[in-house]
């Protein structure tokens, strides 16, 4: 095992979790590359290898239109998150590519401060290094439950 690897990846996820907690929406598509692919399917939609996801965008500029639809054109309840992560299980490393699994647990805390879980499942990543620094190629959101969430707007 790769201890320093294993530690950059925790960092990464832990920098990326930290700024959805924060509302930091703007720093989100930049944890991606370019053409970086993101999706947020069902497991059970992942496990029959059906491709229809709740959420697909395939480039950091849908990213971006994404925290622009999100800032400017949704209307929802004042709101926070808070994700905790489980360290991440590195499942493969070729030159600078890499793929990793990652569970996570999602609560939802409303402005009266109901508390609830929002959503838990794991993230399937494809993850490069640019630059020296790690980026998302893919994130694959794999949510736990059938039921979806009408406040699914913000990233997981």
């Amino acid at each position: 095992m790769n201890v320093e690897l294993q530690i950059r990846v925790q960092d990464l996820m832990a920098r990326y979790a930290a700024a959805l907690d924060a509302g930091r929406y703007e720093a989100w598509p930049g944890f991606f590359t370019e053409d970086a692919r993101y999706k947020i399917i069902s497991a059970e939609n992942f496990e029959r290898d059906l491709p229809l996801g709740v959420i697909d965008c395939d480039s950091r500029a849908m990213l971006e239109d994404r925290v622009m639809a999100l800032r400017e054109a949704n209307i929802y309840e004042d709101h926070r998150y808070r994700h905790v992560i489980a360290p991440p299980v590195i499942l493969s490393h070729e030159n600078d590519m890499f793929s990793a699994e990652t569970s996570y647990h999602v609560a939802r805390i409303m402005r009266e401060g109901e508390t609830d879980m929002f959503s838990t499942g794991r993230y399937l990543d494809r993850i490069v290094e640019r630059d020296g620094a790690l980026l998302f190629a893919e994130r694959l959101v794999v949510f736990d439950s059938r039921r979806i969430d009408t406040l699914l707007v913000f990233p997981i």
